[in-house]
């Protein structure tokens, strides 16, 4: 039987070994050569270049109802009731943004909400009665800003842990109410404690640590007025004046209860013997992701070895021999954390509160990205500046904060709009301090109402009157878009924000991408922390 199929099987082997190839070979001389097609689309495209003609382009099927995304192409567009599943391909508006041919093209992420989301679904009935404050602190809060009548999502999760003594990680988006969140608790634990001996030197009880001077100002400006009306000294200590003007700021008389300072200038008065935290009761690191960054970090942590941290709740009940809260709240989840925490406090006395829209896109600010050529960016700023000068000169309108990522910048864009006739007012990093101080609170009081600035201003800096922010400069990383976007939309603005960002380089390309993911996934924005 094997012998049988043998002959059969060889004889296939030959057939098709000696068939002709239909596409491969030529059979004689006379036969013609293969014809190699071209596709179908790419032969409509020449026909129409020599015919001059173009076929009519295809209908664009548009779902009635609000966007989530608005684009340029429609066929892009993305209804506000459609989400994008996590596996499900996304069509990307800014996907083809690094080819020079997407000059000149743009898309928004639209508002979804009008009220901010630490104002949402809070209950009518809900009081700072009910979170345990006493009736002093009420008071004063009620004196000072009257126009704070319920807590917001974020104090209302802060504030009742921090009475039972508790370390907080408070991360949640700007403008959530964040500061008046840790000065409450801060008052009511210094009114229940008795007075000590006075030090030879200023011992603060409370200490409030900022990454700037401008946040300093406000964040003294908010607790003074509530430290007045109980009885409390709340001082500041900025830097970049020297030695002699911290001794000065040192020696004020009573001495400081609460102290608002800067990581510099603190350090260079623990260094000189000016200060003691032997008794301090209360430590906060207001921004805390920038405190903790490599600029920061050292500073940072020899203040914290210098302060005596709490182990758990129970340490700070004994008044004659005082250890720190610890308080820890910026607006992104900051890194580095547990391994910095570790050297001086346990782990696992310390409360994190997250917010629901933590690293989320703020879904009531309308945020706009326009791909343009580097040199096409001032001609793109001008107009819109000259349009809101015009407002601003004929009545009551919303300010303008324009980002840049560095000094010279600032300072080469503000020439221009000098040239412009535009009104301004600068902030960066590289000013002296005489001529930084007060800037952002001129900006704030309405002498002007176009900032330009580097990152210097994006950092906790209150700014309800804002209601635009171009990013001049697409910012280096999502954390810093975070911190810009939320100059706008912060709890108490009368002022919908709006953000435009210019987008010129492959690597700012990259981050609007992850962005408009995010945005049209609703989901968080990727790498900055715990999901």
């Amino acid at each position: 039987m094997a012998l049988a199929r043998q002959p059969r099987l060889l004889s296939l082997v030959a057939r098709l070994l000696l068939a002709p190839r239909r596409d491969l070979t030529v059979r004689g001389p006379n036969e013609p050569l293969p014809v190699v097609r071209i596709p179908r689309a790419l032969q409509r495209r020449q026909e129409e270049r020599q015919s001059g003609q173009r076929s009519p382009p295809r209908p664009v099927l548009v779902r009635p109802g609000s966007l989530l995304i608005s684009a340029r192409r429609p066929e892009l567009n993305q209804p506000a009731r459609l989400t994008l599943g996590p596996w499900e391909p996304a069509p990307l508006a800014s996907r083809g943004w690094r080819n020079r041919r997407a000059h000149g093209d743009h898309f928004s992420i639209e508002r979804a909400q009008h009220e901010a989301p630490a104002l949402r679904n809070l209950s009518p009935k809900g009081s700072f009665t009910d979170l345990g404050l006493e009736h002093r602190v009420l008071s004063a809060l009620q004196e000072a800003a009257p126009e704070v009548v319920r807590p917001t999502t974020v104090q209302s999760s802060t504030i009742p842990p921090l009475l039972r003594g508790r370390h907080i990680l408070c991360a949640a988006e700007t403008g959530s109410g964040k500061t008046l969140g840790y000065l409450l608790p801060l008052l009511q634990r210094l009114l229940g404690q008795p007075s000590l001996d006075p030090c030879r030197i200023p011992a603060p009880r409370g200490l409030v640590l900022v990454p700037s001077r401008e946040l300093a100002e406000q964040v003294r400006a908010v607790a003074q007025p509530l430290g007045s009306s109980l009885g409390l000294q709340v001082r500041e200590l900025g830097g970049g004046h020297g030695m002699s003007r911290i001794r000065l700021q040192l020696s004020k008389h009573p001495p400081a209860d609460i102290l608002v300072a800067t990581p510099g200038a603190l350090w260079k008065a623990l260094k000189t013997q000016l200060i003691s935290l032997e008794q301090l009761s209360f430590l906060v690191l207001d921004e805390a992701d920038t405190l903790l960054d490599e600029s920061f970090l050292e500073l940072v942590d020899y203040i914290l070895e210098g302060s005596h941290i709490a182990e758990d709740p129970a340490d700070l009940k004994d008044p004659f021999n005082p250890k720190a809260q610890l308080v820890l709240v910026g607006a992104t989840f900051p890194e580095g954390v547990g391994q910095l925490l570790s050297k001086v406090t346990s782990l696992d006395s310390l409360t994190t509160v997250t917010s629901d829209k933590l690293h989320c896109i703020m879904p009531h600010v309308t945020q706009t990205f326009m791909r343009l050529k580097g040199t096409e960016k001032v001609t793109g700023l001008v107009p819109i500046l000259k349009q809101r000068d015009r407002a601003y000169r004929t009545g009551p309108a919303g300010s303008v904060l324009v980002f840049c990522n560095c000094s010279s910048t600032v300072n080469w864009l503000g020439y221009i709009l000098d040239d412009h006739k535009i009104q301004h007012l600068r902030l960066q990093g590289q000013m002296p301090a005489s001529m930084r101080a007060g800037i952002f609170q001129s900006f704030q009081k309405g002498s002007r109402d176009i900032l330009l600035c580097t990152d210097i201003a994006s950092r906790g800096l209150d700014s309800t009157q804002v209601e635009l922010v171009i990013n001049y400069d697409f910012p280096l990383t999502l954390q810093d878009y975070i911190h810009r976007a939320g100059r706008v939309g912060r709890v108490g603005s009368e002022v919908p924000g709006t953000v435009v960002s210019f987008v010129t380089h492959p690597w700012d390309v990259s981050l609007v991408q992850k962005i408009e993911l995010a945005a049209r996934r609703r989901r968080r924005l990727p790498g900055l922390g715990p999901q």
